[in-house]
């Protein structure tokens, strides 16, 4: 199952419906790794150096960071944009989903967009 990186800015709500629908989420926020405030090529780095595929609801940044290390040929795990207006219930299904169906590895370089 991929590991996850929930973006500093990342809604809680979803994070808590993902793990209150399946325990075994390998799932970590910037906060808990103590990210907090770092920018966003220092955790897409961390991400990478982790293998977590980062949550975010920053369109607005990350996608050029993520596209920057992929060009560099850094390691980029991938990343799941969220956009902030999109139901909850239905952005909770689509990463559950994801998670059912990708296998670790199959993101490297990637972003995808939700809801889907």
């Amino acid at each position: 199952m991929l590991k996850l990186l929930a973006d500093e800015n990342f809604d809680n709500t979803i994070i808590r419906g993902l793990i209150r629908r399946d325990s075994k989420i390998n799932i970590v926020r910037v906060q808990d790794v103590k990210l907090s405030g770092e920018n966003d090529p220092t955790v897409l780095a961390w991400a990478a150096q982790e293998q977590r595929v980062l949550l975010t609801h920053d369109v607005a940044t990350i996608t050029k960071y993520a596209y920057e290390r992929v060009t560099k040929g850094y390691p980029m795990p991938g990343v799941i944009e969220v956009r902030t207006d999109a139901p909850i219930g239905q952005v909770i299904e689509d990463i559950l989903l994801i998670l059912g169906c990708i296998a670790k590895g199959e993101l490297e370089g990637q972003i995808l967009y939700l809801p889907l």
